[in-house]
């Protein structure tokens, strides 16, 4: 954690949300209480580009454009020249998938405006996923394993970080270092676990404790009666856990 960061600092809160009136409902009331708002693929589909200005003028949260770009090098090295091109943007992601020269491309193509963060394994796919599609026990019965490859794709093509779950992060930031960013899915403090399509879940306090820089936190948050005292909730989970190391 950086020494000038804070507690809410971390806190990414995803709008998953099907209309861009909804998503920008939101973002006014938790700007400034977050410190990102995760724009995923349904809003931007949703609202295009432009949600991305939309955001911005509801307040002053930073943006993370999670996009997972997958395809060929040059196709994705372009998508990414127009990303870098958005003000606010602070983070973009790339499937860590098979090519090493397409995360390069997407690195290339940021230019150093935006973060790239690689994808290594999606938070709701199981070792079970893994074995059905046809990977090697090897991953197979061992997803941290392929995390941890992934990872070496993404530090090797010059990727800011990754996005990997909270049980992958303290040995991504132990292999390579504390400044490869790690942006962890798939948290849930114990007063909201239920059932839903993630698999390889943290707590706030487990995820900071592994290494986790930023922590997106949606369904807490949204599903909340008061999404910002349920943000209130999450910092002081997370500053407890670093022991006041955050404000």
């Amino acid at each position: 954690m950086a020494k000038n960061k804070t507690a809410t600092d971390c806190i990414v809160f995803p709008l998953d949300l099907p209309t861009v009136a909804k998503a920008a409902g939101y973002a006014r009331q938790l700007s400034g209480r977050v410190g990102m708002f995760k724009i995923g693929l349904e809003l931007f589909i949703a609202g295009g580009g432009q949600i991305i200005e939309t955001i911005r003028e509801c307040g002053d949260s930073d943006i993370f454009l999670d996009l997972k770009l997958h395809d060929i090098p040059a196709t994705v090295g372009r998508a990414m020249e127009c990303i870098a091109a958005w003000d606010g943007v602070v983070f973009a992601t790339v499937h860590c998938g098979e090519s090493p020269a397409m995360i390069k491309a997407a690195v290339n193509g940021s230019s150093g405006r935006v973060g790239v963060l690689g994808v290594t394994l999606l938070t709701s796919v199981s070792g079970k996923d893994l074995q059905n599609a046809g990977f090697d026990p090897t991953y197979a019965d061992n997803p941290g394993a392929l995390v941890m490859k992934r990872a070496q794709m993404a530090r090797d093509a010059g990727c800011a970080g990754v996005v990997c779950s909270g049980h992958e992060a303290a040995a991504i930031k132990a292999q390579f270092g504390s400044d490869f960013v790690t942006m962890v899915p798939g948290i849930r403090p114990d007063w909201s676990v239920g059932k839903d399509d993630q698999k390889r879940v943290v707590t706030p306090g487990q995820a900071v404790e592994n290494g986790a820089d930023y922590l997106v936190i949606g369904r807490p948050i949204r599903d909340a009666d008061d999404p910002g005292k349920a943000v209130e909730q999450i910092a002081a989970e997370i500053r407890e856990a670093v022991g006041g190391g955050l404000a």
